[in-house]
Protein backbone atom coordinates (compact mmCIF):
# COMPACT_ATOMS: atom_id res chain seq x y z
CA UNK A 1 0.00 0.00 0.00
CA UNK A 2 1.70 3.19 -0.77
CA UNK A 3 1.20 6.67 0.83
CA UNK A 4 -1.80 7.38 -1.72
CA UNK A 5 -3.33 4.42 -0.80
CA UNK A 6 -2.93 5.45 3.03
CA UNK A 7 -5.02 8.72 2.64
CA UNK A 8 -7.92 6.86 1.87
CA UNK A 9 -8.14 5.27 4.91
CA UNK A 10 -11.16 6.07 6.98
CA UNK A 11 -9.43 6.16 10.07
CA UNK A 12 -7.21 9.21 8.45
CA UNK A 13 -9.73 11.51 7.14
CA UNK A 14 -10.47 14.67 8.86
CA UNK A 15 -14.59 14.57 7.82
CA UNK A 16 -14.74 11.06 9.76
CA UNK A 17 -12.79 12.37 12.58
CA UNK A 18 -14.89 15.45 12.94
CA UNK A 19 -18.47 13.81 12.62
CA UNK A 20 -17.30 11.55 15.17
CA UNK A 21 -16.02 13.68 17.52
CA UNK A 22 -19.00 15.90 17.10
CA UNK A 23 -21.19 13.33 18.22
CA UNK A 24 -19.41 12.04 21.15
CA UNK A 25 -19.33 15.17 22.25
CA UNK A 26 -23.28 16.16 22.09
CA UNK A 27 -23.68 12.77 23.66
CA UNK A 28 -21.65 14.18 26.55
CA UNK A 29 -23.93 17.38 26.86
CA UNK A 30 -27.37 14.83 26.51
CA UNK A 31 -27.38 13.93 30.63
CA UNK A 32 -26.16 17.26 31.74
CA UNK A 33 -28.85 19.16 29.64
CA UNK A 34 -32.02 16.33 30.69
CA UNK A 35 -32.32 17.92 33.80
CA UNK A 36 -32.73 21.05 32.04
CA UNK A 37 -34.77 20.40 29.76
CA UNK A 38 -32.94 20.89 27.02
CA UNK A 39 -31.74 19.37 24.07
CA UNK A 40 -27.87 20.11 22.64
CA UNK A 41 -29.52 22.35 19.86
CA UNK A 42 -32.13 23.99 22.18
CA UNK A 43 -29.01 24.78 24.62
CA UNK A 44 -26.96 26.60 21.65
CA UNK A 45 -29.93 28.29 21.30
CA UNK A 46 -30.49 29.46 24.78
CA UNK A 47 -26.75 30.66 25.09
CA UNK A 48 -26.84 32.63 22.05
CA UNK A 49 -30.16 34.24 23.70
CA UNK A 50 -28.32 34.75 27.02
CA UNK A 51 -26.39 36.39 25.36
CA UNK A 52 -28.52 38.72 23.54
CA UNK A 53 -32.11 39.06 23.44
CA UNK A 54 -34.24 39.95 21.64
CA UNK A 55 -33.05 38.55 18.53
CA UNK A 56 -34.43 38.11 15.28
CA UNK A 57 -34.91 34.45 13.87
CA UNK A 58 -32.65 35.16 11.12
CA UNK A 59 -29.68 36.86 13.51
CA UNK A 60 -30.15 33.93 15.90
CA UNK A 61 -29.55 31.66 12.89
CA UNK A 62 -26.73 33.16 11.31
CA UNK A 63 -24.47 33.33 14.29
CA UNK A 64 -25.62 29.60 14.78
CA UNK A 65 -24.67 28.54 11.54
CA UNK A 66 -28.23 27.04 11.06
CA UNK A 67 -31.13 27.34 8.12
CA UNK A 68 -33.82 29.52 9.90
CA UNK A 69 -35.63 26.68 8.67
CA UNK A 70 -33.96 24.18 10.86
CA UNK A 71 -34.21 26.88 13.85
CA UNK A 72 -37.68 27.90 13.87
CA UNK A 73 -39.05 24.31 15.13
CA UNK A 74 -36.10 24.43 18.32
CA UNK A 75 -37.62 27.81 18.73
CA UNK A 76 -41.28 26.73 19.18
CA UNK A 77 -40.33 24.10 21.45
CA UNK A 78 -38.84 26.49 23.38
CA UNK A 79 -41.50 28.77 23.16
CA UNK A 80 -44.30 25.92 24.74
CA UNK A 81 -41.96 25.33 27.13
CA UNK A 82 -42.47 29.08 28.32
CA UNK A 83 -38.49 29.58 27.63
CA UNK A 84 -38.88 32.48 24.96
CA UNK A 85 -41.58 34.46 23.09
CA UNK A 86 -41.67 34.79 19.42
CA UNK A 87 -43.12 38.00 18.44
CA UNK A 88 -43.36 39.85 14.61
CA UNK A 89 -41.73 42.68 14.71
CA UNK A 90 -44.44 45.89 14.93
CA UNK A 91 -41.99 47.88 12.22
CA UNK A 92 -41.93 45.20 10.16
CA UNK A 93 -43.61 41.90 10.18
CA UNK A 94 -41.76 39.65 8.06
CA UNK A 95 -39.35 39.87 10.93
CA UNK A 96 -39.85 37.48 13.62
CA UNK A 97 -38.22 38.58 16.96
CA UNK A 98 -37.37 35.60 19.72
CA UNK A 99 -37.22 36.90 23.59
CA UNK A 100 -36.52 35.45 26.63
CA UNK A 101 -39.19 34.76 29.00
CA UNK A 102 -38.86 35.03 32.78
CA UNK A 103 -38.56 31.46 32.78
CA UNK A 104 -35.54 31.76 30.26
CA UNK A 105 -33.80 34.44 31.88
CA UNK A 106 -33.95 32.09 35.47
CA UNK A 107 -32.88 28.78 32.98
CA UNK A 108 -29.27 30.66 32.93
CA UNK A 109 -28.68 30.13 36.54
CA UNK A 110 -29.32 26.25 36.50
CA UNK A 111 -27.11 26.33 33.23
CA UNK A 112 -24.20 28.00 34.83
CA UNK A 113 -23.04 24.25 36.39
CA UNK A 114 -23.17 22.84 32.48
CA UNK A 115 -19.73 23.88 31.93
CA UNK A 116 -18.07 22.06 35.09
CA UNK A 117 -20.02 18.90 34.49
CA UNK A 118 -19.00 19.14 30.88
CA UNK A 119 -15.28 19.64 32.05
CA UNK A 120 -15.88 16.69 34.68
CA UNK A 121 -16.80 14.20 32.17
CA UNK A 122 -14.20 15.01 29.75
CA UNK A 123 -11.24 14.96 32.28
CA UNK A 124 -10.36 17.99 30.71
CA UNK A 125 -9.84 21.12 31.87
CA UNK A 126 -10.95 25.31 30.76
CA UNK A 127 -7.20 25.63 29.10
CA UNK A 128 -7.35 22.23 27.14
CA UNK A 129 -10.91 22.50 25.95
CA UNK A 130 -9.86 26.13 25.04
CA UNK A 131 -6.78 24.90 22.52
CA UNK A 132 -9.15 22.01 21.43
CA UNK A 133 -12.14 24.78 20.72
CA UNK A 134 -9.18 27.07 19.19
CA UNK A 135 -8.03 24.08 17.14
CA UNK A 136 -11.33 23.63 15.46
CA UNK A 137 -11.64 27.30 14.70
CA UNK A 138 -10.93 27.73 10.98
CA UNK A 139 -13.82 24.82 10.65
CA UNK A 140 -16.18 26.87 13.10
CA UNK A 141 -18.74 29.47 12.80
CA UNK A 142 -18.45 29.85 9.34
CA UNK A 143 -19.26 27.86 6.15
CA UNK A 144 -16.73 27.12 4.04
CA UNK A 145 -16.84 27.57 0.23
CA UNK A 146 -16.51 24.38 -1.83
Amino acid sequence: MDARDELLKLENQLCFALVTAARNVVSLYRPVLEPLGLTHPQYLVMLALWESSPRSLGDLAEELAMEPATLSPLVKRLEAQGRVSRVRRVDDERVLEISLTAAGRALREQALAVPEQIMARTGMDTEQLTRLRDGLAPFAGRRIPL
